[in-house]
């Protein structure tokens, strides 16, 4: 049942008119814009934070969640925190507090770094390898940075590995064999 406009300009919190649960909402701003007037953001001028998803208005503040700037048209604001709509979306339908730190780590990079770096000192491509095979499996789906990256790293990582792996099972069965029954 759709819960009355009304209501949730008013508040956080709506009640159901078919069943009568409260229920806590958060609401895009854009929901509550007037028809005649909408909400414009303002240009960015040159040397002005710009909105990450509208890179040609200015930013007024930063999300709590990822760091991105947004314009004003895509703040959404919980309480005393902005979040982007990325955030929001990302973070819909689930009963969790907003992070106060937001970690950074590029899985991708390191996905990258591990089996060149092993390298070096190549006996570590023993543990290495599978290492990076096993974080491009768990890290795949995860944002990768607050600005747009691809995930060649982690191809390119995994492929790397692949064949450190591919030498040492190649290494390991022609030593076997060789020390064998003659």
């Amino acid at each position: 049942m759709p819960l009355p406009k009304w209501e949730l300009a008013a508040s956080d919190e709506a009640v159901c008119t078919l069943c009568g649960s409260r229920n806590t909402v958060r609401v895009f701003p854009a929901t509550f814009a007037q028809q005649h007037a909408p909400a414009l953001p303002e240009g960015a001028e040159e040397g002005q934070a710009a909105c990450f998803d509208h890179p040609n208005k200015k930013a007024v503040a930063a999300c709590q969640q990822c760091g991105r700037f947004v314009c004003q048209l895509c703040a959404v604001e919980f309480g005393a925190e902005t979040w982007c709509p990325s955030c929001v979306a990302a973070g819909a339908g689930k009963a969790r507090s907003a992070s106060t730190e937001t970690p950074r780590m590029l899985y991708d990079s390191i996905a990258l770094s591990l089996p060149l770096a092993s390298l070096l000192v190549w006996p570590l491509t023993i543990v290495a390898a599978p290492a990076t095979l096993a974080l491009t499996v768990m890290k795949w789906r995860q944002p990768l940075s607050l600005v747009r990256r691809f995930r060649w790293r982690f191809v390119v990582g995994s492929a790397v590995a692949f064949v450190e792996t591919g030498l040492w099972i190649w290494g390991l069965v022609y030593l076997v064999t060789r020390a064998g029954p003659k």
